[in-house]
């Protein structure tokens, strides 16, 4: 049996006397594209942080690869890719391949230089994405989408197993939004690349998810695209604590 890239056993948060997360339990499979949803203040970003080992939960285990977050030596198996489109500095003076090329500082530190074998993996990186062509560019002359495509570059360059998405897709327009999510398909499917998708854009995601994890403070659901399709305005409304009316796009 496969071990699961994420699990998640009996997880409980507060932030001061808020309770954020409330006894959850779930896995992420290998080679799972799983998508996770549910209101603002749901506990959405407290579990990405928990995940990536920047808190602790008071109770309850994660384990990661098989092993405890907490104790995983190798924090390079795990990428990150946040709302950067939407606050990045444009006139930020960086190129393309300076960008991709950060993300080897972790595994090189910040004084060593780049071999040869370093700068195949960022060409490599720039060429996953789709983005050869811009390579010499500038990153604050790209578009918001085009930005994404170079963070989650960045975040492919040291090669890691699991990438963690947060909201990756706000401030970026509808026909880009569905190249983003290709290249994220790409990704799981021909890179084998398990993905944790954060998002609001839930009809998209469903298209192309192979999991869903609806979250607010606690799991009201986990289950694959057809089922989550199946749940009602009254579900959703349980979920979301409020009325909520469903729109078919």
């Amino acid at each position: 049996m496969t071990t699961p890239v994420v699990s998640m056993s009996n997880i409980n948060f507060h932030y001061e006397s808020r309770k954020v997360l409330d006894n959850i339990n779930f896995e992420i499979p290998q080679g799972a594209f799983m998508g996770l949803v549910g209101p603002n203040g749901g506990g959405k970003t407290t579990l990405i942080r928990l995940i990536l080992g920047l808190e602790r939960p008071e109770t309850g285990e994660i384990m990661v690869f098989g092993q405890s977050i907490q104790k995983l030596k190798n924090r390079d198996r795990i990428g990150f890719v946040s709302q950067k489109a939407n606050a990045f500095n444009k006139g930020f003076p960086a190129t393309v391949y300076e960008v991709v090329a950060s993300g080897l500082t972790a595994q090189l530190g910040y004084l060593k230089f780049l071999t040869k074998k370093d700068k195949q993996k960022i060409h490599g990186a720039i060429a996953q994405v789709g983005m050869t062509e811009y390579t010499k560019q500038n990153i604050g002359n790209l578009s918001g989408g085009q930005q994404q495509r170079i963070f989650i570059a960045r975040a492919l360059v040291s090669d890691p197993e699991l990438i963690i998405l947060d909201e990756p897709t706000v401030g970026i327009d509808y026909e880009n939004v569905k190249i983003f999510y290709e290249l994220l398909y790409k990704l799981n499917t021909e890179f084998k690349k398990t993905l944790l998708l954060v998002t609001h854009d839930t009809g998209t995601m469903t298209q192309y998810a192979t999991d869903i994890v609806c979250l607010n403070k606690t799991l009201h659901f986990h289950g694959n695209p057809d089922e989550y399709a199946s749940l009602t305005e009254a579900d959703f409304s349980q979920i979301y604590g409020h009325p909520v009316s469903l729109v078919t796009h």
